[in-house]
C-alpha cells in the first residue's frame, strides 16, 4: 500500500485489502471508474461535445441508489435463458473460426479467433446486426487507450471521434429497438423503459448498451488469449485437458486468477479510511492491483505457480466483487469454455511459435498479447 505520485493514487495490492474496498461500496465509490488516468487534452473534449458523446454513469462508474435501480434491470437482462439461449450461436461461430484456422500451418490466435468471437458474442447479445460488425470494431480500435493508457493529443482526438460515432450508432440502435422491440438485451431495457419511463430512460439504456460493447468485447479477448498462452505454456497441462476435458472449467478458473485480463480498477474515498494500516484522506485515488490480490501468498499457497488443480482457484477477484461484481462472467466463462473445448479436441498438437516477441498494449488497466502466433507440431 503507497502512494504513487506519477498518478496520483493510492496503490492497493493485498488480496484482503482490495476484497474489503469492493464490499464496502459507500466508503469507496466507483465514480471515477472509467475517468481518463491522466487529464484530456482539450482538443479531444471538444472532439466529444461537438461529437454528441453524452455517456453518463450507468453501471461500472456508478453508485447507489442509482447504480442499484439500473443493475437490478440488467441482471434481469442478463437472464439464465438469454444465455443459455445464446451458448450454441457461439459455439457455431468458434466451430467456424477454429476450423478456417487450423487450415493453416501458423497464424495469429488473436486475428483469427479471440478478437473476432467476443465481438460476435457481445454484439448478437446486445442486437446488433451482424452486417455493422466491422464498422462497430473500427470504433472501438485504441479505446482503452483513451481512459486506462496516455495517448498523445492527435490519439486522444481520434480515438474520441470514434468515441462519438460509436455513442450515436447507440442512440440510433436504441431508438431503433423502441419502434419495434425484439428479441435481445437492448430490447429487455427497452420494454421496461416502455412500461415506465422513469425506470430506465433513453440515455441510460444508451449507455448500457455503449459500456456493455465494450467490456464485454476487449475484456474477453484478452482473457481468451491469456488462457491459450498459459496452457500451451504448461504442455503436460494441456495435454491433461486434452485428455480430460471436464478439467477444463477449472483451467479456465485458474488463468482467471493466474493472468486476469483485467489487471487493475479504481476507486476514490468517500472519507478518512485505514487501508492496511495506512491512513488515507477522504477523496483520495485507489488503483486496485487485481493481479496482485491474485497473487498473494496469504491468499493463494504458491501463487505464481499455473496449476488447473487448484482447489480454491475461483476465489479470484478477477470479476470483482460484492455490487459491482461483473455482469458478463457467465459470458465469459461460457465463451473460453468452448474455445477450449474446440481446441484440444481439433488440435492437441498446438504450440506457440518459439519465433515471437509479445506485445501488450499500454495501459494500467486490461492486459492481453496484440499477438500470439501459433503453429501444429504435427501438420
Amino acid at each position: 500500500m503507497f502512494y504513487a505520485a506519477d498518478l496520483d493514487m493510492w496503490v492497493v495490492s493485498r488480496y484482503a485489502d482490495i476484497e474489503a474496498i469492493f464490499t464496502d461500496p459507500a466508503t469507496f465509490s466507483a465514480a471515477i471508474a472509467q475517468d481518463p488516468v491522466f487529464p484530456l487534452a482539450d482538443e479531444a473534449r471538444t472532439t466529444l461535445r461537438e461529437g454528441g458523446f453524452r455517456a453518463g454513469a450507468t453501471m461500472s462508474n456508478c453508485d447507489p441508489p442509482k447504480h442499484t435501480r439500473i443493475r437490478r434491470h440488467n441482471l434481469r437482462a442478463f437472464s439464465a435463458r438469454r444465455t443459455a439461449a445464446l451458448e450454441p450461436r457461439v459455439r457455431a461461430a468458434a466451430e467456424e473460426l477454429v476450423t478456417a484456422m487450423l487450415d493453416k500451418p501458423r497464424f495469429d490466435v488473436v486475428e483469427e479467433l479471440t478478437y473476432p468471437l467476443p465481438a460476435y458474442m457481445i454484439f448478437t447479445l446486445i442486437g446488433f446486426p451482424p452486417a455493422d460488425t466491422e464498422l462497430l470494431k473500427s470504433y472501438c480500435g485504441n479505446r482503452m487507450a483513451f481512459s486506462w493508457g496516455r495517448p498523445t493529443v492527435a490519439e486522444q482526438t481520434a480515438i474520441a471521434a470514434n468515441m462519438a460515432r460509436y455513442w450515436r450508432y447507440c442512440e440510433r440502435f436504441v431508438a431503433d429497438r423502441i419502434a419495434d422491440p425484439r428479441d435481445d438485451f437492448t430490447s429487455d431495457h427497452v420494454r421496461v423503459h416502455l412500461d415506465d419511463p422513469e425506470a430506465l430512460t433513453v440515455d441510460e439504456i444508451v449507455g448500457v448498451i455503449y459500456g456493455l460493447s465494450f467490456a464485454g468485447h476487449e475484456t474477453t479477448t484478452n482473457l481468451t488469449t491469456n488462457a491459450v498462452r498459459r496452457l500451451l505454456e504448461h504442455p503436460d497441462q494441456w495435454r491433461e485437458i486434452c485428455a480430460d476435458p471436464t478439467l477444463i472449467p477449472g483451467a479456465v478458473e485458474e488463468v482467471l486468477r493466474f493472468d486476469t485480463s483485467v489487471i487493475a480498477w479504481r476507486r476514490i474515498t468517500t472519507r478518512a479510511v485505514s487501508i492496511g494500516g495506512v491512513e488515507v484522506p477522504a477523496h483520495a485515488k485507489l488503483m486496485l492491483m487485481l493481479a496482485a490480490a491474485d497473487h498473494d501468498p496469504a491468499r493463494f499457497p504458491d501463487p505464481d505457480a499455473f496449476d488447473i488443480h487448484r482447489a480454491d482457484a475461483a476465489r479470484h477477484l478477477a470479476f470483482g466483487k460484492g455490487i459491482h461484481f461483473c455482469l458478463g462472467a457467465p459470458l465469459a466463462r461460457m465463451e473460453l469454455r468452448i474455445v477450449l473445448e474446440l481446441l484440444t479436441k481439433q488440435a492437441p498438437d498446438l504450440a506457440m511459435a518459439a519465433d515471437q516477441d509479445l506485445t501488450f498494449p499500454p495501459n494500467i488497466a486490461f492486459r492481453g498479447p496484440r499477438r500470439l502466433l501459433l503453429e501444429r507440431t504435427t501438420a
